[in-house]
């Protein structure tokens, strides 16, 4: 059976993609990319052409077929526009339905922001919590907000740069004591 790679791919400096990422990118049959532009760029700067495969996450369950027949061909990598697929990103049920067809799934690990932004937080390392993306809707992010507010391990969260602003306003209003 086909091998499906997870890899990991740049979180917004494309120097950051580990070297294994990029030989597996250059040895699998086809990538199934979230964004195919994103992925070309990728590609591109280390002279990698592969057919790629539209995998995103408004139509995963459409994708999801394609997916499926090209790992019946070969091995496959997904990769997401930055950092780890499945992890707020698209995925999980391609790796579902691999495993479950009997194919091997196998991590490429590389550049994580959640890591990142811990290591320069002055945290001291005693466990902390990964919320995914921040709801939308502002009473649905203060009661999230709300739910996390006597947990004194920091809470790390994903935004999008264009509510990261309103986010932080609902953020200092509804939690003044944690810095």
């Amino acid at each position: 059976m086909s091998r499906l790679f997870v890899v990991a791919t740049p979180i917004g400096n494309l120097e950051d993609v580990t070297a294994r990422a990029v030989r597996i990118l250059g040895e699998v049959t086809s990538i199934a990319a979230e964004d195919t532009r994103v992925t070309a760029r990728l590609l591109a700067r280390h002279g990698i052409r592969k057919p790629m495969i539209s995998y995103r996450a408004p139509v995963e369950r459409r994708g999801l077929p394609r997916v499926l027949a090209a790992l019946d061909e070969g091995d496959v990598a997904l990769v997401s526009d930055a950092g780890t697929p499945t992890l707020s990103d698209p995925g999980q049920a391609l790796v579902t339905a691999a495993w479950a067809a009997g194919h091997s799934v196998v991590p490429i690990p590389g550049p994580s922001s959640v890591t990142a932004a811990l290591s320069i937080a002055g945290y001291s390392g005693l466990g902390f919590t990964f919320a995914g993306y921040l709801p939308r809707k502002p009473g649905d992010m203060r009661r999230f907000l709300a739910s996390i507010a006597d947990d004194r391990r920091p809470t790390v969260a994903f935004d999008s740069p264009f509510r990261i602003r309103k986010s932080l306003a609902v953020i200092a209003e509804e939690l003044p004591a944690r810095n």
